[in-house]
């Protein structure tokens, strides 16, 4: 079988989870919402596994078609949204600002609620929400909002670290709260807080 760059087999296994749940093939604009990047883009790797053998396209709309025979997953995952590096859940850790991949969840993880918020995630490093259930290597799907109630777990900036706790107030002040007995709150003038986002969901590897 002809290798594939890690892009390229996300877009023929999205061809074929499409294809399988739509009852059609995806068109380049669709592949390249999906993924959220330019029709340019999509189509040129459309092409390269055309050249490898394993898509046919005619000039018909929604022609794409893969060769062979390549089994369903077992469960679909067609949301896609950007892994953007690690967080603390201990200490604060500088989390990576930029893009680090594509993740793939279900869909019914994300409440009705948030259906067209933008959603990122970052992944938990430390014990420090543990009595919350989100662990070491956790995964948290968080959506993009300062609009924040008292007791939402956040994603917020200390001091240009990112860190996920649980959001007080405290004698005027903000509490960021630990989920466990052996980290202490962290507590922060009104004015020198900045939420990146509120924690909606939660993913695990098995």
């Amino acid at each position: 079988m002809a290798k594939l760059t890690e892009r390229q087999q996300e877009i023929l296994d999205f061809i074929v989870e499409f294809s399988q749940t739509q009852g059609m093939p995806p068109t380049i604009n669709e592949i390249s919402e999906h993924f959220s990047v330019s029709s340019t883009t999509s189509f040129s790797h459309v092409r390269a596994l055309q050249r490898k053998g394993l898509l046919t396209r005619s000039s018909k709309a929604r022609s794409l078609s893969v060769v062979g025979s390549r089994p369903r997953r077992h469960f679909s995952l067609t949301l896609s949204i950007p892994l953007l590096g690690r967080i603390s859940a201990g200490a604060p850790l500088l989390s990576e600002e930029h893009v680090e991949r594509k993740i793939y969840i279900d869909p019914s993880l994300i409440s009705k609620r948030t259906s067209g918020s933008k959603l990122f995630a970052l992944q938990v490093q430390g014990e420090s929400m543990k009595d919350l259930g989100i662990l070491d290597g956790d995964l948290v799907i968080a959506k993009q909002s300062q609009d924040v109630a008292i007791g939402d777990v956040v994603v917020a900036l200390v001091d240009g670290e990112t860190t996920v706790k649980s959001l007080y107030l405290s004698e005027g002040q903000w509490e960021l709260r630990p989920a466990n007995k052996d980290y202490k709150s962290l507590f922060l003038p009104l004015e020198n807080l900045l939420i990146q986002g509120i924690v909606v969901a939660l993913q695990r590897s098995l």
